[in-house]
């Protein structure tokens, strides 16, 4: 996944501290348990993937580099990660040629 330099840098550094990042799962959920969201069980490790991956579409991504990014063989794997909401489908009109 790309990242910031600054991002990397800070990676980095908690690497020389802590040493290697091998697993988010346990803070991801007691993160999780502090909000209001609720997971089906087994979901919560694609749900970062499906937010990246929509993030970066509605942030302006070309989905066959997220396709790249998330490893995916087909673009229509991709496309199942890819959610855009209601107010990007909407302002997508002006992308329309015709649209005047």
């Amino acid at each position: 996944m790309p990242i910031s330099e600054e991002l990397a840098k800070e990676i980095r550094q908690h690497w020389q501290i802590h040493g290697p990042f091998t697993n988010c799962l346990g803070v991801f959920r007691i993160v999780l348990l502090s909000t209001s969201i609720k997971l089906l069980r087994g979901q919560a490790s694609h749900v970062l993937r499906h937010t990246f991956a929509s993030h970066f579409i509605m942030n302006g991504g070309h989905i066959v580099t997220l396709q790249h990014i998330l490893g995916h063989a087909s673009l229509s794997m991709t496309m199942r990660y890819a959610h855009v909401s209601a107010d990007h489908l909407s302002e997508a009109v002006k992308f329309n040629p015709i649209s005047g």
